[in-house]
C-alpha cells in the first residue's frame, strides 16, 4: 500500500508542477491574447482571466508550501502547445476580425479544459491521498474559477462573436 501511495503522491507532484508551470505561461499568453482581442467583452473576459490566472500561480504556490515543498515546475507540453497553436493561428488569422475573436475564444477555451481536468484530478488525488482540507480547497476554488472562466467565453462566443465570424465569412 504504501509503494501505491508512494507513486500517486509522486503523480500528484509532477501534476502540481506540470500545473504550476501551465499558469505561470499562460498569464503571459492571456494578456498578448487579450492585445489582439477585437471585442470589447472579449478582451476584458482575456484580462480578467489573466489576472484570475495570476491568482492561480499564487494559490499553487501556498499548495507547494502546505506540502513543504518547494515551488517547482516541470514543463508543460500541453500549455506549450495550446500557446504555440494559439499564435500560429494569430498570424493566420490577421487582424481585426471577429474570426480572429473566435479562434482565441476557442483557444482559450482549450487551455481552460485542460486546466479543468488537471485541477479535478488533482482534487480526486488529493481526496485519495487525504491530504489537509486547506490544500484541497485552494485546488478546488482553482478548479471552480476555471469553469467560470469557460461559461463567460462560451457566453461571448455565442451571444455575438460566432454570428459576426460567420458574417466575414460570407462577406
Amino acid at each position: 500500500m504504501k509503494n501505491r501511495n508512494h507513486g500517486l503522491q509522486h503523480f500528484f507532484m509532477e501534476s502540481l508542477q506540470d500545473i504550476y508551470y501551465a499558469e505561470k505561461h499562460l498569464v503571459d499568453a492571456l494578456g498578448a491574447f487579450g492585445a489582439r482581442a477585437t471585442n470589447l467583452s472579449l478582451r476584458h473576459a482575456l484580462a480578467m482571466h489573466g489576472d484570475v490566472t495570476q491568482g492561480h500561480v499564487f494559490r499553487l504556490e501556498e499548495v507547494f508550501r502546505l506540502l513543504d515543498e518547494p515551488p517547482v515546475t516541470k514543463p508543460c507540453r500541453a500549455m506549450r502547445g495550446i500557446i504555440k497553436e494559439t499564435n500560429e493561428m494569430i498570424d493566420e488569422t490577421g487582424m481585426d476580425s471577429a474570426t480572429l475573436d473566435a479562434g482565441l475564444i476557442f483557444a482559450v477555451q482549450k487551455a481552460a479544459h485542460y486546466q479543468i481536468a488537471t485541477y479535478g484530478t488533482l482534487v480526486a488525488f488529493a481526496q485519495t491521498l487525504q491530504m489537509e482540507d486547506s490544500l484541497i480547497k485552494l485546488l478546488y476554488e482553482t478548479l471552480h474559477e476555471e469553469k467560470q472562466a469557460d461559461a463567460v467565453l462560451t457566453g461571448i462566443a455565442k451571444d455575438f462573436v460566432n454570428e459576426l465570424a460567420l458574417l466575414e465569412e460570407e462577406a
